[in-house]
């Protein structure tokens, strides 16, 4: 139950190495593209990359060849997905998300309630934006990839009036 044997831990070892080496590789030929912030379809392909190291560092049943090649399926496959919605409308539309716009000089209570999106989970995006009220925000929206984009507010049309060089605070033709 704690151990097999020695050749079992060396396999762990050798192939494991062998493995992380090869779908490190394989990130870097596939490009920034997958490292990138992850909507739900970049999601499923980091699991499943995961799911396939798993397996070839723990089953012997699975050669390094077969984990490698199945790696490499994922992030081709991954690779073929993003070009083609990248071409397509009809792909993008398949595999990813729209923006979803949540606030607007208000709580956008239909958007908000589809995206199981609360007014304190807007707030505290607004909050870490550096705007300590909602009052300084015009928008916010739910990106493809889950964050929260907080659009800043317009100034009140008293503060975007021109004032006089040099005199701030005095009212024109005062």
């Amino acid at each position: 139950m704690f151990f097999d044997d020695w050749a079992g831990l060396l396999r762990v070892l050798v192939v494991g190495t062998c493995a992380y080496v090869a779908l490190i590789a394989l990130l870097r030929v596939s490009g920034k593209r997958t490292l990138a912030k992850l909507n739900a379809f970049d999601f499923v392909v980091t699991v499943a990359l995961g799911s396939t190291l798993a397996t070839v560092l723990l089953s012997a049943d699975v050669a390094l060849a077969e984990g490698v090649l199945a790696m490499l399926l994922l992030v081709a496959l991954q690779y073929v997905v993003a070009w083609l919605s990248t071409r397509s409308r009809a792909v993008e539309r398949l595999v990813k998300s729209e923006p979803t716009l949540l606030y607007r000089n208000g709580f956008l209570a239909g958007p908000m309630r589809r995206a199981r999106v609360t007014e304190d989970e807007i707030r505290q995006a607004a909050r870490s934006s550096g705007k300590t009220d909602l009052d300084e925000v015009s928008a916010v929206v739910l990106e493809t990839d889950g964050t929260l984009s907080v659009l800043p507010g317009v100034p009140h049309v008293s503060e975007q009036r021109h004032r006089g060089p040099g005199r701030v605070g005095d009212e024109p033709g005062a």
